[in-house]
């Protein structure tokens, strides 16, 4: 540890003071376009620090400042990565695993270390975030705020009308009924086919909560892959492939999140709090 010898000098040393950089510069890092642009952002008071408008010529620390534009957070500290990853089938949403099965960890780098946003069943399949980015994190899988995500699953027979608008409508499981989803039959079962492809879209995170509705309707999941995290989505990547977001795609996140927050109902948060976030 390094320490400073003790004597009659009262001024910390330059490189002991918090460091800062211009806001401008801070905001362009994180995908806000040119520092031009940032300024003009700036200029119009759309950007906030520690809740004060900012104004041009603040400088910040981005380490501590909580930074804002149009009121959403920014992802201002230098480190921070995101991931998303294509989670393959029997591959597990964990850090380490006492079975010995592969971890959703080996899919990434080993540096930084990240931790995986929510979770998906082991036969589940599909786009997983990967971060070191709590405030992110806590953003999507909190309860009040209910980003979307979107699953493609393939299920026994073919589900009637009625039972898509039981999906719609909410189904009743035996942890009380679901909230309202978007269920749409995307393919129906014809021919040697003896299962259909139905699009649910859903805003909770319970456990295992799209294969248990998908079983109170009759049509038990026979395999289950989510395609979307709010607004990400990428089919491009292959089971087990990983990139890193873009700096438009993490801000997108960071919408979304403030977009769908909503007032908790009473004993909601109770109820679900410290559970981790699994649609699969």
């Amino acid at each position: 540890m390094r320490r400073w010898a003790t004597g009659p000098v009262t001024t910390p040393p330059d490189d002991a003071a918090p460091a800062s950089e211009r806001l401008q510069k801070v905001l362009a890092r994180a995908g806000f376009g040119s520092r031009r642009a940032c300024e003009e952002l700036i200029a119009a008071g759309r950007v906030q620090v520690d809740g004060q408008v900012a104004v041009l010529g603040d400088r910040v620390d981005p380490m501590s400042a909580a930074i804002a534009v149009d009121g959403v957070a920014v992802a201002s500290r230098p480190g921070l990565v995101h991931y998303v990853c294509n989670k393959p089938r029997g591959v597990v949403t964990t850090a380490h695993d006492p079975q010995g099965r592969p971890t959703v960890m080996g899919l990434v780098p080993p540096e930084p270390r990240v931790f995986p946003v929510g979770r998906l069943d082991l036969d589940t399949e599909g786009l997983l975030l990967l971060t070191n980015d709590g405030d992110l994190a806590q953003l999507l899988t909190h309860p009040r705020h209910g980003v979307e995500k979107t699953y493609l699953a393939e299920v026994e027979g073919v589900p009637s009308p009625a039972a898509l608008r039981r999906l719609r409508e909410g189904v009743d499981l035996d942890d009380g009924p679901t909230a309202p989803a978007r269920a749409a039959l995307v393919q129906a079962a014809a021919g040697d086919r003896t299962t259909s492809a139905v699009e649910i879209t859903i805003h909770e995170g319970r456990n295992r909560q799209v294969r248990r509705m998908c079983d109170a309707i009759g049509h038990p999941v026979q395999r289950l892959v989510r395609t979307r995290i709010g607004p990400l989505h990428d089919a491009r990547l292959a089971p087990g492939e990983w990139r890193t977001l873009e700096p438009r795609e993490v801000r997108a996140l960071y919408e979304a999140a403030d977009a769908a927050a909503a007032p908790t109902p009473p004993g909601a948060a109770g109820s679900r709090a410290g559970r981790s976030e699994s649609g699969g």
